[in-house]
């Protein structure tokens, strides 16, 4: 294994916003994100405040939760594209979770998810 620079930074996104409704899912995202060395990070859990997040301050990155309480994360996603800023959907439905037909080719984390597959996403940027 290649040891990782001093700050663990290299190939990591500097700015990540989170977007997740369950603040406990959200808190290990965040601590997790930190520890692979991405600089800031934003968490919100909803799409009024994922869109006002994006607004204020594009993100280089952002952990897209499809289900956000009784509202789905496909206005987000839509914006995020328009805008060409890298995301991946995160999902605690898998197979069942039912992704916007032109979102079907974007890459997605199961929850729970790895510390490998989620730092894995982030170093790809979601391509």
């Amino acid at each position: 294994m290649i040891p990782a620079p001093p700050d663990g930074s290299a190939g990591m996104p500097a700015d990540v916003l989170i977007v997740e409704d369950d603040p406990i899912i959200a808190i290990d995202f965040e601590d997790r994100v930190l520890g692979f060395g991405v600089k800031s990070v934003r968490t919100v859990g909803s799409v009024a405040q994922a869109l006002a997040a994006i607004t204020a301050r594009a993100p280089d990155f952002v952990l897209l939760d499809v289900e956000l309480g009784r509202e789905k994360s496909f206005a987000v996603a839509e914006r995020l594209a328009a805008a060409q800023i890298p995301f991946v959907f995160v999902t605690g439905y898998g197979a069942e979770a039912r992704i916007a037909s032109e979102f079907n080719a974007r890459p997605q984390l199961q929850k729970p998810c790895s510390s490998e597959a989620l730092e894995a996403a982030l170093r790809s940027r979601g391509a």
